[in-house]
């Protein structure tokens, strides 16, 4: 895992390294990982079989409503993709409307842009 910009707290670099173990666990496109306003972390990979597709964000905040989160504060996307996908940043804002910071990185772990909500 690398921070080029070496901005990353503790607790936002545990985000990338759940979401790199949750990628590299399933070879999937991505892993993601979020961090609920009590603190707590969910991480996960895309789900891709022939009846379901959800993205790694979109089953973090599934998980995080499912486990009552009332807000978010960070997340991690690690992803080739050149860009969050916006309807990852949809379904944050709906959780947890503006100001989320979210982090993407690739594969590695290495985080390449920050943006919020």
């Amino acid at each position: 895992m690398s921070d080029p910009s070496g901005q990353l707290s503790a607790e936002d670099r545990k985000l990338v390294t759940l979401a790199r173990a949750s990628r590299a666990r399933t070879r999937a496109a991505e892993g993601a990982a979020v961090r609920d306003a009590d603190g707590r972390t969910y991480a996960a990979a895309t789900v891709a079989l022939p009846s379901l597709e959800v993205s790694a964000v979109g089953v973090c905040v599934a998980m995080a409503v499912a486990s009552g989160a009332k807000g978010l504060e960070a997340a991690v996307v690690l992803t080739e993709a050149p860009a969050v996908a916006d309807t990852d940043l949809d379904a944050l804002r709906d959780l947890a409307g503006p100001g989320v910071v979210v982090y993407r990185g690739d594969a590695k772990g290495t985080v390449e842009e920050t943006l919020t909500t």
